[in-house]
């Protein structure tokens, strides 16, 4: 099945970031925009508590069911942001490689950011996701 969304990457910028610097998608797309996926359990509970790394992987898997849903996958992702709540770097890497390792070759532009506070109480991961689609 053919994706939608083209990745463009940089000869000119750095190669150090783990990602595309931009992407696009034709007029015909469908794009699909995702609330923050959260880390939270069936039973709407937050899950695992005061673990960046395992709230990630549970955000990931609850995007991939959104995404599912909606007639998508990981690999029609077109933009990306992460949110952590943690001013240290090391917290936000932990939950990035969860994310990246997830996203396998398919590395959709993306924004990690330290944040304050999250929605729900012992939450520490977010991610938020626009999706583009060929029906």
């Amino acid at each position: 099945m053919p994706r939608a969304v083209t990745l463009i990457r940089s000869s000119t910028l750095s190669d150090v970031a783990e990602y595309a610097y931009a992407a696009t998608a034709p007029a015909e797309a469908r794009l699909v925009f995702l609330a923050g996926a959260c880390p939270l359990d069936a039973d709407g509970a937050v899950t695992p508590l005061g673990d960046h790394a395992g709230q990630a992987a549970t955000a990931v898997e609850n995007l991939r069911t959104a995404l599912r849903e909606a007639g998508a996958g990981l690999g029609d992702l077109i933009s990306t942001r992460v949110l952590v709540v943690s001013d240290r770097q090391e917290d936000l890497a932990a939950a990035w490689g969860v994310y990246r390792d997830a996203m396998g070759e398919h590395d959709v532009p993306s924004t990690l950011m330290g944040v304050t506070v999250l929605g729900y109480t012992g939450q520490l991961v977010e991610i938020e996701a626009v999706a583009a689609v060929l029906d």
